[in-house]
């Protein structure tokens, strides 16, 4: 996709341009809007928040400094924000699974 045009956008209009992109890297994700900004719920511990000109997310923990570290993209390439996240989204996958009652939901 070409990405979005921030000068009419709002966030809203950000996180679905982002769920879409994921959804084409086969991630399915939620999109909650409210207060000036829009989360796409992808997966536990991985939310992206979209606001003004960027997307941004949780990526781990600094124990030296006890505090999170976070990555950010341009939201005008929501394209390139997928492949990032789809990444953190892989990474995590593997270390926090469906629990089994939901796995078992799903299938």
């Amino acid at each position: 996709m070409t990405g979005l045009d921030f000068a009419s956008v709002t966030p809203l209009d950000a996180a679905e341009e982002l769920r879409a992109e994921l959804g084409l890297q086969g991630i399915t994700a939620d999109v909650h809007d409210g207060y000036g900004l829009a989360l796409v719920s992808v997966w536990v511990g991985l939310v992206v928040w979209c606001q003004h000109d960027r997307y941004w997310w949780r990526t781990g923990w600094d124990a030296r400094r006890h505090r999170f570290v976070y990555a950010w993209h341009p939201a005008t390439d929501p394209d390139q924000a997928a492949c990032r996240i789809m990444f953190r989204y892989r990474e995590l996958r593997e270390t926090h699974p469906l629990s089994e009652l939901i796995a078992e939901s799903v299938t």
